[in-house]
């Protein structure tokens, strides 16, 4: 007899710790962020490939979860004759509590480019893991060169 009990107990003890374990995982939760980003270039051009014949226009970003960090590589081409600053902002952030939880970031920040010049870049998109209450955004992407005399 006392051998069922502890038998029972036993049961009984990993029932519960089954229950807790069970509780637990219904506290977390995932997010799938999707988004399509639009590209436009001042005074430059922007492409997919280094030979410059397939233009940039938009991102899709695809299904990103709180915490996620994406990176696309591109081209930017100076399509001037004089050297620019390039430079790159955001706008247009749909819906605008998005552009508080995602930022974008690239590594051609202030970098010279020679007219006729092409330069890799890589833009950066980090999510923050705190986001909520966005699950579809969007925004514009803006890469500008500015003239250097």
């Amino acid at each position: 007899m006392a051998m069922q009990k502890i038998t029972v107990g036993t049961v009984l003890a990993i029932a519960v710790m089954g229950m807790v374990a069970s509780a637990l995982s219904v506290l977390v939760a995932t997010r799938t962020i999707s988004n399509t980003g639009n590209m436009r270039g001042i005074g430059v051009g922007v492409y997919w490939d280094s030979g410059c014949t397939n233009v940039t226009s938009s991102i899709s970003w695809g299904a990103l979860d709180p915490g996620a960090v994406k990176s696309v590589t591109i081209y930017v081409r100076n399509e001037g004759s004089v050297t620019v600053k390039l430079s790159m902002t955001t706008n247009n952030w749909n819906p605008a509590s998005a552009s508080s939880y995602i930022t974008l970031s690239w590594n051609r920040e202030n970098y010279l480019l020679s007219p006729g010049s092409v330069a890799q870049a890589v833009l950066t998109l980090s999510v923050s893991s705190a986001i909520s209450g966005v699950t579809n955004f969007s925004f514009d992407i803006i890469i500008t060169g500015t003239e250097q005399t």
